[in-house]
């Protein structure tokens, strides 16, 4: 195996499909089509107007978030925040987080360790 490892984050595949949730965001886990041994990158969408259909935590993991393009709200717990481009937000593992698309796609990539099984959904959480 190579030192190095380039692919393009929108040929990875789309698993939003897979799960059913593909009408409100894209989803796109790359480390193993960059053979990443402990870090983890994702590239997600939240389409415009949309929010994700269910929110997550984490056991261990912290999360890093980073606005590429567009604007929309993240929920932390009980904390809604505005983001847009650039905008970069931590998460520690035991927030509970959800985000939402304003009127354009809110393009975002996530930074993390690899800790497979680490992850909660939270299917009853509420924004209001």
């Amino acid at each position: 195996m190579a030192g190095y490892t380039i692919k393009n984050l929108r040929e990875v595949k789309d698993v939003a499909p897979d799960g059913g949730v593909s009408d409100y965001i894209e989803a796109r886990f790359a480390h193993e089509d960059l053979d990443s041994e402990r870090s983890g990158i994702s590239y997600q969408v939240m389409k415009a107007g949309q929010r994700q259909p269910f929110a997550h935590k984490h056991g261990e993991m912290e999360e890093i978030y980073v606005v590429v393009s567009g604007s929309g709200r993240v929920k932390l717990d009980d904390q809604v925040e505005d983001v847009g481009p650039f905008d970069a937000v931590r998460i520690a593992p035991s927030v509970v987080r959800a985000f939402e698309a304003g009127d354009e796609d809110l393009v975002v990539l996530v930074f993390s360790p690899r800790a497979k099984g680490d992850a909660e959904v939270i299917q009853d959480f509420s924004w209001d």
